[in-house]
């Protein structure tokens, strides 16, 4: 028996992949996508969305454009934020605010 004899005979079959081990990986790629970008994405935004429907008057902000403030008033969409000791007012929307500073109870 030859070299090249005994390395063909002994050689697996070039066919394709498992099924099985291609749904497998697929499963386990969807997981990892799940927990690593969707899920932690979701809690984000969840967070988020608390924080503004949690604003109360006396909250120091800040704006998504860098503008900082205290609440003065707030209505259904939308705070009136003081922004500085001249007393200068500005309406933005509550979907605007990025975080609160200081809370109101914090404040006093």
């Amino acid at each position: 028996m030859t070299m090249t004899h005994f390395l063909e005979t002994t050689a697996t079959p070039t066919g394709g992949a498992d099924p099985i081990i291609t749904i497998v990986m697929l499963v386990v790629m969807v997981a990892v996508f799940y927990f690593f970008m969707y899920r932690p994405q979701k809690k984000q935004e969840k967070e988020t969305n608390d924080m503004r429907n949690n604003l109360s008057v006396g909250d120091e902000i800040t704006t998504i454009g860098g503008i900082i403030g205290k609440i003065i008033s707030i209505k259904e969409e939308t705070v009136l934020i003081e922004t500085s000791g001249d007393k200068t007012k500005i309406r933005i929307l509550r979907s605007a605010v990025r975080n609160v500073d200081v809370k109101a109870e914090d404040a006093e």
